[in-house]
């Protein structure tokens, strides 16, 4: 198991109200302790410039709030740029390896990437509006970690 603990990584303090399908922002700011309104700035520049093809429904346009491409270019590179590297968990044909589980997990600052959303762990403690780990049973598909 791991632990969770409710945070929406400083959106409520910026004036947003309600839910919306922000877990990438939300995630990079706790991860990196950041303002929210700059990450969520930064995560709609990047679905603005996204170039529109079949599947990127948010691509174009200026916002982060559902969701963000994360397997772009330019969102892989945006990662690295403020100080993340990515590990790939899971391979084609490999199967789960690793799960959303304290014992499976490195510690640091991670945004952590699952099916259709990202978490912000750290020291092995979910940082989250929810808790997404499915009691431990919820795949890893990979994580930034922050080396910076």
């Amino acid at each position: 198991m791991i632990l969770y603990i409710k945070d929406d990584g400083g959106r409520a303090a910026c004036g947003y109200k309600g839910t919306t399908g922000d877990c990438v922002a939300r995630a990079i700011a706790i991860a990196t302790e950041k303002p929210y309104h700059k990450i969520y700035a930064d995560m709609a520049w990047i679905n603005l410039k996204m170039p529109k093809t079949s599947g990127r429904r948010t691509a174009g346009i200026h916002s982060a709030a559902h969701g963000i491409f994360t397997t772009s270019v330019i969102f892989k590179r945006y990662m690295i740029e403020n100080g993340f590297k990515w590990t790939p968990t899971m391979f084609i044909g490999s199967g789960c390896q690793v799960h959303l589980r304290a014992d499976e997990l490195p510690l640091g600052r991670l945004v952590v990437s699952v099916s259709r959303h990202l978490v912000a762990v750290i020291d092995k403690v979910i940082r989250d509006t929810h808790d997404p780990s499915r009691e431990g049973n919820r795949c890893v598909y990979g994580y930034w970690r922050l080396e910076k």
